[in-house]
């Protein structure tokens, strides 16, 4: 499962946890990404995923989404990831719940 892939290279790489899901106990920054897609061509599977990273303040998510895309193009060397595409990045912030918070979105393939 791909996800448990990222989920243990960004926890091996990145300074805060990462989550597939929101935790009950939210810490002060994190990671949460979730597969928004995927494909298959010829047999080769593909997944969008977004990554939002979460932090304290507007400057602070903007820095964690820097190491979040240095993190995930790092995984190019395991052997599960044959590309890695940035999609786009952006300010995300959650205006519902005023949390600050950033979404880089990437094109994975994999095996």
């Amino acid at each position: 499962m791909i996800e448990l892939v990222i989920k243990k290279y960004l926890d091996g790489h990145l300074d805060v946890p990462s989550f597939l899901e929101r935790p009950e106990i939210v810490p002060d920054s994190y990671v949460l990404f979730e597969k928004t897609g995927s494909s298959k061509s010829n047999y080769l599977p593909s997944s969008t995923f977004a990554f939002q990273s979460y932090a304290p303040s507007m400057y602070e998510a903007a820095v964690l989404n820097e190491a979040v895309k240095e993190a995930v193009e790092g995984m190019i060397v395991l052997d599960e990831i044959s590309k890695i595409s940035l999609n786009s990045d952006y300010n995300f912030t959650d205006t519902t719940t005023k949390e600050y918070r950033y979404q880089a979105v990437f094109d994975i393939n994999h095996y």
